[in-house]
């Protein structure tokens, strides 16, 4: 994917200059580092960033420059991009389920921190050297969230103090870590982990070194925006209610918050059917917009004319497609598009940082291809 380097001033001044026949993905540097710096005045321990929501080469540069040193990630892949963008990065590895192959680059790529949600899965750790940190995932029947993680990974609480013991016993640093699921609004979710968290550690009879409390924070998708220093509030009161002066350090993984409001998304009306009931996109859901095949639709959609004038008719719910040949190419029903929206008109919409380039394919050609600077969004 090309980046192109020369900042605009808004994503209008591009469209309405280059006029874009596919979907292009706006970046504002000052909104993204903005957002950790938020994370990390609000958020009363470690934070890291979720490398897996978007692993761009300036993504990761910006953080870096606003202050972001320590990485989760995923894969060996995960672990040489943010080597590339910051050498003496510290990397939190907390996919729990990996292979020797996997675990080896690990070892040398010196990760400081390791998950681990099984008995067998902490045998394959064996040569992890002692001084690292491992923490035990374990998972809660929790709502609250768009989707449960802990359907895939996390330990039962009973799995959980087994594991807990083990490490202790074998002397790495033992600590705790838990995901309340993804796009969590609820304070409460945390709240009841923690707790979780604090009966765990007693009944291992282990003191923890610190406790992860996940990602899952929400990013601004529709309505008002979460309420970030809310979650944190609750995170900090319960921690210090629960573990009184035992109290472990703190670390966050935030991804989706952390990228989402650094992204805008725009995607042109390629056509329209049935008198604009239906409407066919250049971007679909093999593209920037799969994340929406899953959370939902957005109403943070804006359309602007190929001059980059705003439509201001009243809303209508649509029908939409992607463009490929593939019929699943297709968004929730009901997108709300002004009523004097046209063929060629650009659709801009924000939040899309998380989720989207990741996820990309190329599938009949199409797929996204420009991620382009700009200096402020407007209107959003």
């Amino acid at each position: 994917m090309q980046h192109l380097s020369t900042p605009w001033a808004t994503p209008e001044t591009h469209l309405s200059r280059i006029r874009p026949d596919h979907p292009v993905m706006y970046l504002s540097p000052a909104v993204l580092q903005a957002t950790a710096r938020r994370f990390q005045q609000g958020f009363d321990g470690l934070v890291t960033y979720a490398v897996k929501a978007n692993d761009r080469a300036e993504v990761l540069a910006n953080l870096v420059a606003a202050g972001v040193t320590t990485f989760d990630v995923a894969s060996p892949v995960e672990m040489q991009a943010v080597r590339a963008a910051l050498p003496d990065a510290v990397l939190h590895y907390n996919n729990p389920v990996r292979s020797e192959v996997e675990i080896a680059a690990g070892i040398a790529h010196q990760v400081a921190s390791w998950s681990v949600d099984d008995a067998g899965e902490l045998d394959k750790l064996a040569d992890v050297p002692k001084s690292r940190e491992i923490s035990v995932r374990f998972a809660l029947p929790v709502e609250g969230a768009a989707y449960d993680f802990g359907e895939k990974f996390g330990a039962t609480k009973d799995e959980a103090i087994a594991l807990l013991r083990r490490v202790q016993e074998n002397g790495w640093s033992s600590s705790l870590c838990f995901h309340p699921g993804t796009q969590c609004e609820d304070a409460s979710a945390w709240a009841r982990y923690i707790e979780a968290a604090a009966e765990i550690a007693q009944a291992a009879g282990v003191t923890l070194a610190r406790l992860n409390v996940g990602g899952g924070f929400a990013a601004h998708r529709n309505g008002q925006a979460p309420d970030l220093e809310g979650v944190f509030k609750t995170i900090r009161e319960t921690v210090d209610r629960v573990f009184a002066d035992a109290a472990p350090a703190l670390i966050c993984e935030p991804g989706r918050a952390m990228v989402s409001e650094a992204f805008v998304l725009a995607t042109r009306i390629k056509g329209m059917k049935q008198d604009g009931h239906i409407v066919f996109l250049n971007d679909g859901i093999y593209g920037g917009l799969v994340d929406l095949r899953d959370m939902g639709l957005m109403d943070r959609v804006r359309v602007v004319s190929d001059e980059g004038t705003e439509r201001t008719g009243l809303g209508t719910a649509r029908i939409v497609f992607g463009p490929t040949c593939d019929s699943l190419d297709r968004l929730p029903d009901g997108l709300i598009l002004p009523d004097d929206t046209q063929t060629g008109d650009y659709l801009l919409i924000a939040g899309m940082g998380a989720y989207s380039v990741a996820m990309s394919t190329v599938f009949n050609g199409y797929g996204l291809r420009d991620v382009a600077t700009v200096l402020s969004f407007s209107g959003q």
